[in-house]
């Protein structure tokens, strides 16, 4: 007996917690920051030609706040540069297990 009041009761709180992890997930997307592929395209020169004006500048004037300054910005642009593309990026141990993987089950 005390079995199935434990059952009941689990059945009766996951019951009560899985719509509200849906209505979650309906979220729908907003239109206003729609970016069309030419904007992202002419943001992504902007930042590359960015990175070529830091890289050509004569760092031996300036002082540490402004070099430390300048790292931080060139991390940070190539950060955005990385999530831009949009593409997969696997590690090496990710790609021998996979291999492995693939290697063991056929």
């Amino acid at each position: 007996m005390k079995k199935l009041a434990i059952y009941l009761m689990m059945t009766c709180l996951s019951l009560t917690f899985i719509p509200l992890s849906s209505n979650a997930t309906n979220v729908e997307p907003s239109s206003t920051l729609a970016i069309t592929k030419t904007e992202e395209k002419a943001h992504a020169e902007a930042l590359i030609s960015r990175l070529h004006e830091i890289k050509a500048m004569n760092k031996s004037n300036m002082s540490a706040s402004e070099k430390k300054s300048m790292r931080k910005e060139v991390r940070a642009i190539k950060h955005e540069l990385e999530h831009s593309n949009g593409g997969i990026y696997l590690s090496v141990g990710a790609v021998i297990i996979i291999v492995l993987l693939l290697i063991i089950l056929l």
